[in-house]
């Protein structure tokens, strides 16, 4: 933090990290706001949102809205508000002393901006079972995306590992195409809403494995089966399928932040209520940041926070050097 920069090099009031539905909100009320907002979105990492088929549960919308309508709407209205947009993966992110405060030096792969202000919201991607098979046979029938891959399983036998929301929303998904998906889950009781429970139960081509855990991926090129351990008996089957989805939980993505803020023993990074983080300047929203519920309805509710927070921040910090 040694290099000092003035003002007149300050590019912005806000860089907000992340394009899901809580970093446009974010740039949607800072740029309504006046302040001067980058958006940096990731291709490499495409967020939750655009990757679902049915957004069902976001008021407003009675007979649903595909992710990518959805966040193409938030992305134009933030671009209508004067939200600058760059695409690329942050790398790091370091504070600058600036007079007797701090600001940000955000860097990108190909370039990098100066901030007074930065908010993360770069989500969370699929964690992966780290089973025999599973990196080798990744694109030859395993997938961690429904709406991305489930088309190339038409008449096709499926496994799907996990037992929450998105297991159970993916496993309805796939069923338009598939001739049958087993539902693969550790406990004998589902964790998804009791809508989605009886929605599966009721789909004649959803079979559930209760007491079940995956513990090898087969196939030489593509795969061909799937090893079960069933928990209660300790025996192992071999369950013929052609595609493995994997959904068991996600990751933050917040490794770039290590040694900036606190994150959790996760890696979410630990906010208070107005989504500050133990950094002052520095702000998190949506699925990066420690929170009970992550769904798109909340992640735009922490995102207007955020923003919020962010211009309280600037503005103090303009006031005190006017």
């Amino acid at each position: 933090m040694g290099v000092i920069f003035k003002m007149d090099k300050m590019t912005y009031d806000v860089v907000i990290i992340g394009g899901g539905p809580a970093g446009l909100t974010a740039a949607i009320y800072a740029s309504r706001a006046r302040m001067k907002t980058l958006l940096i979105e990731s291709i490499a990492t495409p967020g939750q949102a655009v990757t679902t088929s049915d957004i069902e549960n976001y008021p407003g919308f009675t007979e649903g809205l595909n992710g990518f309508e959805l966040i193409e709407r938030f992305k134009k209205q933030a671009e209508n508000f004067g939200t600058e947009f760059k695409t690329g993966d942050v790398k790091g992110v370091e504070g600058r002393k600036w007079d007797d405060s701090i600001a940000w030096r955000i860097e990108s792969e190909r370039e990098e901006f100066l901030s007074l202000s930065v908010i993360i919201a770069t989500g969370a991607r699929p964690k992966k079972l780290d089973l025999p098979g599973e990196d080798r046979l990744k694109g030859k029938g395993v997938s961690y995306c429904a709406v991305c891959d489930g088309a190339f399983f038409s008449n096709k036998n499926i496994a799907v590992i996990g037992g929450g929301d998105t297991a159970v929303e993916e496993a309805l998904f796939l069923t338009k195409f598939a001739d049958r998906v087993t539902l693969v889950h550790r406990r004998d009781r589902l964790r998804a809403t009791k809508i989605l429970q009886e929605r599966a139960f009721a789909n004649k081509k959803i079979e559930v494995l209760w007491d079940c855990v995956a513990s090898e991926i087969l196939g030489s090129d593509k795969v061909e089966a799937l090893k079960i351990k069933n928990l209660k008996d300790g025996r192992e089957s071999d369950l013929s399928c052609e595609g493995v989805f994997v959904f068991i939980g996600y990751t933050p993505n917040t490794s770039f932040l290590k040694g900036i803020v606190k994150l959790d023993e996760w890696g979410y990074v630990i906010t208070d209520h107005d989504m500050k983080t133990s950094r002052d300047g520095i702000f998190a929203c949506g699925d990066a940041r420690k929170k009970l519920l992550r769904q798109i309805v909340t992640a735009c509710g922490d995102g207007a926070t955020a923003a919020f927070s962010a211009e309280g921040y600037v503005e103090h910090l303009k006031a005190g050097r006017v």
